[in-house]
């Protein structure tokens, strides 16, 4: 037990979080997308129902980019030397 690496949890009591604004407001448009989607589905109207889903993956997947590229410009390897 006497290493020199940290542990994960060092790792996660040193880290300042770090927030990026966009991921929220992400995440609700992505189920308010989907809420209408479903919404459209059940009323009948499929065309739109399925435009909606479609918006919904562009709108989840730039969600997913904001998460990993905030990780990614402000993470360190806790495992690095410095």
């Amino acid at each position: 037990m006497g290493t020199s690496e940290p542990g994960f949890e060092d790792f996660l009591e040193d880290k300042k979080r770090v927030r990026n604004p966009f991921v929220p407001v992400g995440a609700l448009i992505t189920a308010g997308v989907l809420t209408a989607g479903l919404i459209s589905f059940r009323q009948g109207n499929s065309k739109l129902g399925q435009k909606l889903m479609r918006a919904r993956v562009v709108v989840q997947g730039a969600t997913v980019a904001l998460m990993v590229g905030t990780a990614y410009y402000y993470g360190d390897n806790p495992w690095q030397a410095k």
